[in-house]
């Protein structure tokens, strides 16, 4: 059988069949490329209810791209004006109202059954764990009664008998104190039964704010705002002196009020003059100092007993307190290093004359106190 060569096989076409031209597709104008790219856009839109936006989406952020690119040329909006079945294209001039609400592309503005307060895919108010109570401030209908303490206070702190510091701790909230929350002067008139939950301890307080308003806040919730935008007012010098010292037959002594001296070796410390520690114990005072060698609280060295006060129903805080306030401004400030390495800064050793110490601890003790003040210039106690 005879093999036909390929050209035998193409020449042998009676129909013409191998011979009818190809057909090739026509070359879109460029016309005809741009209403294809924009009605991507606008199918996208129909599917979407939206335009396409610069999101993470490549294909959107690339519709997006396109449809801002259309908007900046007047000639191709104009030749797709007549396919913008979206309004896309338009461009709106706002001069009232009625030209924003008129101008509502996808009906959002436009009336419907569903209320646009219906918040949806949001847990109901029932659902969400709601706390057993919320402290809201009302007015304090027996303010009369407190008014008379907040006007005392800001004489106090005008006179210097109180003063503001930082509020540090949520135990600095105590009864019958005052705060400063916010530039408003808060009284705690008193705190209610402590509860422990979750190994925190909480109460409510009963707070009058010198604007007139009380509240039960939480203890906690008022701690933090403290915080961050607080003050403690200091107690009046009187009030510490309240039950400081009041002896009785049936009273026991409770400890000794001391005044030692140092006897150290360094120089930064034995050059000083006049430089005591005055403090409080409620052992004997030779068994409390037995091992100051060692003892950053004793400048670690050895220390001379000058003077001791028996003392009875003593309160060592408020002691402290109106110890540190009255010679607070000729207080020792020096870092001791102690046998563990670490800083220390003892803060009840003062720079005073012995005569004047033992003046201020018998006053101290018979409640004048409040009426002197320590000139630190003329090492002398003054008439406030």
């Amino acid at each position: 059988m005879r093999e036909f060569s390929l050209d035998e096989i193409l020449g042998d076409d009676p129909l013409g069949l191998l011979s009818e031209p190809k057909l090739t597709a026509a070359s879109p104008d460029k016309d005809e490329r741009l209403l294809e790219s924009f009605e991507e856009i606008n199918t996208f839109v129909q599917k979407r209810a939206r335009e396409p936006q610069r999101s993470s989406d490549m294909y959107e952020r690339t519709l997006h791209v396109r449809l801002q690119a259309l908007r900046q040329h007047p000639e191709k909006m104009e030749h797709l004006k007549p396919y913008d079945r979206f309004h896309l294209l338009q461009t709106v001039c706002i001069n009232s109202i009625d030209d924003i609400l008129n101008d509502d592309v996808f009906g959002l503005l436009g009336g419907g059954d569903e209320d646009i307060f219906a918040l949806k895919n949001i847990p109901k108010k029932s659902d969400i764990a709601q706390p057993d109570y919320i402290a809201a401030r009302k007015a304090c209908k027996d303010f009369e009664q407190y008014e008379p303490l907040f006007k005392e206070v800001h004489h106090d702190l005008k006179t210097g008998k109180r003063s503001l510091a930082k509020f540090e701790k949520e135990q600095e909230i105590y009864e019958k104190e005052f705060y400063i929350l916010k530039e408003v002067l808060v009284y705690i008139a008193s705190k209610g039964h402590l509860v422990k939950k979750n190994k925190k301890t909480n109460t409510r307080l009963h707070c009058i704010y010198e604007n007139g308003t009380e509240s039960d806040v939480l203890m906690r919730s008022l701690s933090r705002e403290l915080y961050r935008d607080g003050k403690r007012v200091s107690r009046h010098e009187n009030k510490l002196l309240e039950n400081l010292q009041t002896i009785g037959e049936k009273d026991e002594q409770s400890g000794y009020i001391y005044i030692l001296e140092s006897l150290s070796r360094d120089d930064t410390i034995a050059t000083i003059k006049n430089l005591y520690k005055i403090g409080y114990a409620t052992t004997a005072v030779k068994e409390r100092i037995k091992n100051a060698i060692n003892e950053p609280t004793y400048l670690m060295a050895p220390v001379r007993i000058v003077a001791v006060y028996e003392t009875y129903n003593m309160n060592t805080q408020k002691f402290e307190q109106l110890i540190h306030r009255f010679f607070g401004k000729v207080c020792l400030n020096v870092d001791i290093f102690g046998a563990d390495g670490a800083r220390y800064t003892p803060r009840e050793w003062f720079i005073v004359p012995l005569e004047v110490i033992e003046q201020a601890i018998e006053l101290i003790i018979s409640g004048e106190i409040v009426s002197y003040r320590y000139d630190a210039q003329n090492e002398a106690l003054v008439l406030a």
